[in-house]
């Protein structure tokens, strides 16, 4: 058998698949159908500081090669996370990212504080939440206010701190580049791109937000392409996601120049996509004769 351990920031992760935050909940219900602790690590549903309910339905909507949606980070907040939920994934022996938001810097800077308190390995900034004190203004889609919102969070990190990148955007290796000279350890990317789907018979946006996040196959060529820009442009690692269903798509952000990589909505269509997923990635480097899965890191010949 191939080595299949990578690491990430300092923590060991025994194969290089990541559950991407938002499409695993917190696992609970994963755990129900199979040992999620096949996974390299667990990405959870983003956390805020206070408990939110959410955006009103509809939510998701279905689209070609892919999903749109618009859950409005529906979570019960950092407390309720760290007392409930973490006990059960440390038990999986799976390394726990956090995944934080926030509407402004000071709730993100407390949801930081609480979990580098915790038992989590890794803490996952997404900056493409609204910036409420600019009117909206994201955080993610400026490399200043991207830099800004890291180095407030920065000192408060006990952890790795990896940055969630936002599609987004003009340039994305700007933005990376950004948020690592400020402090990130690693980034990851691509989150979700803006689109949105529209009833024709009833003339009314599908969505009760109008707009949501467009994810699933119909990304992976945006995802890989932008992947691939951030690794050239920083040296701390970046995880990719964006369209992954198979280990060859694995494999291919890998080359890329991702240290890992994160399943998202294929755990949705298919609920046991991540061992699957991870049988056909360890295939895949035995028939390259490839010894150890880090070998593919960066290989992209051009």
């Amino acid at each position: 058998m191939s080595n299949m351990s990578v690491e990430l920031c300092g923590v060991k992760l025994k194969n290089p698949l990541v559950a991407a935050s938002g499409t695993f909940g917190f696992g609970r219900e994963y755990n129900e159908l199979y040992d999620i602790g096949v996974w390299g690590g667990v990405s959870v549903k983003g956390l805020t500081n206070e408990p939110r309910p959410g955006n009103p339905p509809h939510r998701m909507a279905e689209t070609a090669s892919g999903i749109l949606n618009s859950v409005g980070l529906q979570n019960p907040g950092v407390d309720a996370f760290i007392r409930d939920e973490l006990p059960l994934l440390a038990k999986r022996g799976v390394a726990v990212i956090a995944n934080v938001a926030g509407a402004t810097e000071e709730s993100y800077r407390e949801a930081v504080r609480k979990l580098s308190d915790s038992a989590v390995d890794i803490i996952e900034l997404n900056i493409s939440c609204p910036n409420v004190k600019q009117g909206g203004v994201q955080f993610g889609i400026y490399p200043g206010n991207a830099a800004a919102l890291t180095e407030i969070v920065r000192p408060v990190c006990g952890k790795p701190l990896m940055v969630k990148l936002s599609p987004n955007v003009s340039d994305i290796a700007a933005i990376a580049r950004a948020v690592a000279e400020a402090g990130a350890d690693a980034v990851s990317l691509i989150n979700t791109i803006t689109g949105m789907a529209v009833d024709a018979k009833a003339r009314r946006p599908l969505l009760a937000n109008v707009t949501g996040g467009l994810s699933g196959p119909a990304i992976k060529p945006v995802a890989l392409r932008m992947v691939w820009q951030a690794a050239n442009a920083v040296t701390v690692p970046v995880v990719g996601m964006g369209g992954i269903t198979t280990g060859e798509d694995a494999a291919e952000f890998l080359i890329a120049g991702a240290a890992a990589v994160m399943i998202g909505t294929a755990n949705m269509t298919d609920p046991f996509a991540g061992p699957r997923i991870l049988r056909e990635l360890e295939d895949f480097i035995e028939e390259q004769g490839v010894a150890d899965v880090n070998e593919l890191v960066g290989s992209l010949s051009l």
